[in-house]
């Protein structure tokens, strides 16, 4: 039997409405069918049980996650990365501590990889009820960390692709210490996601001692190699700062959400939601500088909540900028909701 998403698939269509009603208390029952389909589809179609595993793991893993961190959607998250291999006895091991304890006090919550290093002391610093470990099966270095081995924030994943997808997809904000392979690979995932605007815009930091030159050496590369060529744009710098100090790094996170809250699209159309209203006249200025970022003929505007929006009930109460945005330049669009934090 060829089976099909749209409804022509006769008595499966019923068993599976049938399976459904049974269970009960099933949420989106339009997009839990289709994930039955999707898996009897592959049962037919791939004969290869390596494929199928690929499959079944990943959804299983993301059911998980979203399990894990649903409870917390209301807390701001800023997730860390940095080095396995930092010891407590080192000063950056010490400032990644630091930067724990003051992201809760500040309100946000941490995710981290989980294991030693940076990890280990940025989970210490903001202790085991404030922490999400997100955690991969290695064969070395990996091991949970003593504050989360025993937490029901721990996560361990089969695939670094499920676990990029966690730690981005519930991040409000994203800081780096130095680190190797891993931490590099991390930077330039975010970077690339938020480049294309894949992720929303979000405080991307790169967190270094005062005397360092990790991410200085990193970013002269962007500079003297990648942006001299043509292979990036000088917008593209605006999608991340350097800062040599914790309180500098909460205070560029804090900063990021003075106005702004978040944003999505309705009808390709950009919809800025913000905590509290413009100034006046300060649209009019905004379309004055960002001209550049808008579709030929489009504006910005102020406006309430859309209709498409109805699914976010507990935002419906916050102001709106319309911004008819080309989707193009999300480094000048990280400039717009830092010019709107301005105001």
């Amino acid at each position: 039997m060829e089976l099909h998403f749209t409804r022509s698939n006769g008595p499966a269509d019923e068993l599976i409405d049938r399976l459904i009603d049974l269970v009960g208390s099933v949420h989106h029952r339009d997009l839990v069918r289709e994930m039955i389909i999707a898996a009897l589809k592959a049962g037919q179609e791939n004969a290869d049980r390596g494929d199928l595993r690929l499959m079944n793991i990943t959804l299983k893993e993301m059911r998980f996650t979203a399990k894990v961190f649903g409870p917390y959607r209301g807390v701001r998250k800023v997730t860390v990365f940095g080095s396995a291999r930092a010891t407590p006895d080192e000063p950056i091991y010490r400032l990644a501590r630091e930067f724990g304890r003051c992201l809760v006090e500040a309100g946000y919550m941490v995710i981290t990889g989980g294991g030693p290093g940076i990890m280990q002391a940025v989970n210490e610093g903001a202790g085991p009820e404030r922490s999400f470990g997100v955690n991969i099966r290695l064969p070395f270095e990996q091991k949970a960390n003593p504050v989360l081995e025993k937490s029901p924030r721990l996560i361990t994943y089969n695939y670094f692709f499920n676990r990029k997808v966690a730690f981005l997809k519930e991040a409000h904000a994203v800081a780096l210490f130095p680190g190797g392979f891993g931490t590099l690979d991390e930077a330039m995932e975010t970077l690339t996601l938020v480049q294309t605007g894949k992720q929303p815009p979000m405080p991307l930091l790169l967190i270094d001692e005062p005397d360092g030159t990790y991410w200085t050496r990193w970013t002269r590369f962007f500079e003297e190699e990648l942006l001299r060529d043509g292979y990036i744009s000088a917008t593209d710098f605006n999608l991340f700062e350097r800062v040599n100090s914790v309180a500098e790094a909460v205070e560029r996170i804090n900063r990021f959400y003075r106005r702004y809250h978040s944003l999505r699209y309705v009808n390709g159309r950009l919809v800025i939601r913000l905590t509290r209203e413009l100034p006046e006249g300060a649209v009019r200025e905004l379309i004055r500088s960002f001209s550049d970022i808008l579709v030929p003929g489009g504006t910005i505007r102020s406006s309430a909540a859309l209709p498409q929006e109805a699914d976010e009930p507990e935002i419906l109460h916050l102001p709106r900028l319309l911004v008819d945005f080309d989707r193009r330049d999300f480094g000048r669009l990280r400039r717009l909701i830092d010019e709107i934090n301005a105001l």
